[in-house]
């Protein structure tokens, strides 16, 4: 059986894609903000935030909410903190580009306990929890198994914001380029890791992820067989953005190339 918390995680994410879903046919209609350049925020998001907040603190009003449009909110002495965000991938949700989800991630004395990434334009649910592995659609799934770069797919996430270091990043994509099969940007951080759970991806690297970008996806990846670090091979990536995930043979060929090409 589901552990209460993570059923009760699926409720939020699942009320979150209901309101993405119907919003999708009015695209054109909505009310949308720059938060900075590159950065959009619309009034899907910030429903579909209220709604997976009103369903977690219905239940759980004594615990803390992180929420990337809302912040902080409620006992920020809790043990207990949820990681929300209700829209990743607003700018492909906006052009009509089917690549976006709900992210929601569980946290208890800051170890990460309940990850779920839902899909609501093609109704894939990801879903784990510590200790109990990872599924999609209630079927387990495993990272990919190859063991080096050769031939490998990875996902990306190119810098938008003006303060990233572009030529930084060009410096990574160069020196992971070369060897593997391709390399995907689809836009959505959230379902690239989801992505690696399932194998669809060999790896992934982003610079300057939130919390909210990745938590779920860190649970799932790990859940499913693969390391998490960040770009110097330790696991601060919560706090510094930066990430490689991967199976363990192709997080080591990842983060040689990154550090490598970094100190160049």
């Amino acid at each position: 059986m589901p552990h209460p918390m993570l059923t009760m995680a699926v409720r939020a994410a699942r009320a979150a894609g209901n309101i993405i879903a119907r919003a999708t046919d009015h695209i054109g209609d909505l009310t949308i903000e720059a938060k900075q350049r590159n950065d959009f925020v619309s009034e899907v998001d910030h429903q579909a935030e209220h709604a997976i907040l009103d369903v977690l603190k219905r239940a759980y009003p004594g615990h803390h909410f992180l929420g990337e449009e809302s912040g902080d909110s409620g006992a920020a002495e809790s043990e207990y903190r949820w990681i929300i965000d209700p829209l990743d991938g607003t700018t492909n949700f906006l052009h009509g580009f089917p690549q976006y989800a709900v992210s929601i991630a569980l946290e208890f004395q800051g170890r990460l306990e309940i990850g779920v990434v839902y899909n609501p334009v093609n109704q894939e649910l990801f879903t784990a929890e510590r200790g109990g592995g990872a599924f999609l659609n209630n079927k387990r799934i495993r990272v990919a198994g190859l063991r080096s770069l050769e031939g490998a797919l990875l996902g990306t996430g190119f810098p938008f914001r003006p303060d990233q270091d572009l030529e930084a990043y060009f410096k990574t994509f160069r020196a992971l380029h070369g060897p593997t099969a391709g390399v995907r940007r689809a836009g959505s951080a959230a379902l690239d890791l989801a992505y690696v759970a399932a194998g669809r991806l060999d790896g992934f690297w982003e610079f300057g992820l939130n919390p909210w970008d990745m938590a779920a996806g860190v649970l799932l990846i790990r859940e499913a067989g693969g390391v998490v670090v960040d770009f110097l091979g330790a696991e601060e990536f919560m706090r510094t953005g930066n990430l490689i995930a991967a199976n363990p043979k192709v997080t080591h060929a990842m983060l040689k190339a990154i550090r490598q090409s970094l100190s160049a």
